[in-house]
């Protein structure tokens, strides 16, 4: 039996919250562009730097879920985005907009931390990482519909993060507390397993997120800009993007193994590859919406397959909340990169460049895939219940 109780959703709720900045991120470089008057490098450089501190906090934290439990850290994390996104939406002060941006960042971080390291730890990882992907999509696709009607400024996407992060906080009381001593002589040992196969893995996706999050940071000046739409239109077809991502992840859910990992994160990286040059040199809405609606619809498959991969390198989360950091150090310098590279080459020579930056990382990601099986064994230990908190209660999605 897992170490870990069998509440899956207490943990996609916890997932959602800590990995929808990376969704919201084109909405929050654009209304820091244009509520504070800064130039697309600026705002996209503390996009980066607000992500950056939400990877800081999956490094920091990869082995130390069990030690501090999950409960604990998901409050801290939780609170921090709470006070950090709240901050940052109440004030148009630029360093304290910049502070709440980086202490949000840390609880996003700190949450998905904790969700990823307790998936990892179930027996099916991949089904449970598509629910957390499901949920966060649909939040996101339902913001992406509601902010544009709400007026302009910076303050919404954070009060947005803010609000999301306080709504999950209740579901923290059934989260499992620390590792009573006992059991924590019964766990094997804490060295990493696969340090080989794991750093490939969080090296190919960082690379792989920074292709795809330095269109990603863009995409909303692109459909603005050279696409010539509205910011409402634009807001709709993301909105209709990730609504087709659920669709995606769905699939990705039903499909589940019988292909195996290999062919859906080989060949989902590739036509992700042909959609992220075709957004990047869109002219009018129906390329521009072709290419973003797409390209969602495999991004979350691929990423589901690609987070369970990391799970099943190491039954305690380790590598699952490494790689995902790894992945977060992508999303973290994709505003960045993009905005530089569309800078000096047009959207269009930026999309060339990515997508040829995912092909590349096509092969070793495929490559790993087919030499790892499709399911971790849970960590030995006590029943269940051993690790309830006080009063709590099992709660299951069936995984």
């Amino acid at each position: 039996m897992s170490a870990r109780p069998r509440a899956a959703w207490p943990l996609v709720a916890v997932f959602t919250a800590g990995y929808l900045a990376a969704y919201l991120l084109p909405t929050v470089v654009g209304r820091l562009s244009s509520g504070l008057g800064l130039s697309p490098t600026q705002a996209g450089l503390i996009g980066s730097t607000l992500l950056l501190s939400s990877a800081a906090a999956g490094f920091t934290l990869a082995a130390r879920v069990e030690r501090y439990g999950e409960r604990r850290l998901a409050r801290l994390g939780l609170l921090l985005a709470l006070g950090g996104y709240g901050a940052a939406a109440l004030t148009s002060l630029l360093p304290l907009v910049v502070a709440g941006a980086v202490v949000g960042g840390f609880g996003s971080g700190t949450a998905t931390a904790v969700a990823a390291s307790g998936m990892a730890a179930r027996r099916d990882p991949h089904r449970l990482t598509t629910f957390g992907l499901l949920s966060v999509s649909a939040t996101a696709g339902a913001l992406y519909l509601t902010i544009p009607h709400f007026g302009g400024g910076h303050g919404l996407p954070f009060a947005a993060l803010a609000g999301v992060a306080g709504s999950v906080w209740p579901v923290t009381t059934h989260l499992p507390g620390p590792a009573p001593v006992h059991v924590a002589e019964r766990l094997p040992s804490p060295r990493l397993p696969r340090r080989r196969s794991g750093s490939v893995l969080a090296a190919a996706m960082l690379c792989w997120s920074l292709a795809q999050n330095a269109l990603w940071g863009v995409s909303g000046r692109i459909g603005l800009t050279q696409a010539g739409l509205t910011e409402v239109t634009v807001g709709a077809v993301f909105a209709v993007a990730l609504g087709a991502g659920l669709l995606g992840v769905t699939g990705a859910g039903a499909l589940g193994a019988r292909l195996g990992r290999a062919v859906p994160i080989g060949v989902g990286t590739v036509v992700i590859a042909g959609c992220v040059v075709l957004s990047s040199s869109a002219r009018g809405l129906v390329s521009f919406a072709c290419g973003e609606i797409l390209w969602n619809v495999f991004y979350p498959v691929v990423l589901s397959y690609l987070l369970a991969l990391a799970a099943s390198l190491d039954p305690r989360g380790r590598w699952a909340v490494l790689a995902g950091s790894a992945s977060s150090l992508g999303v973290a310098c994709g505003p960045l990169a993009g905005s530089v590279l569309s800078s000096q080459a047009g959207y269009g020579g930026m999309g060339a460049v990515l997508g040829l930056v995912l092909l590349v990382v096509a092969a070793p990601l495929t490559t790993l895939a087919r030499h790892r099986p499709l399911a971790t064994a849970p960590i030995p230990g006590p029943t269940p219940q051993t690790l309830h908190p006080a009063g709590g209660s099992e709660f299951s999605l069936s995984v």
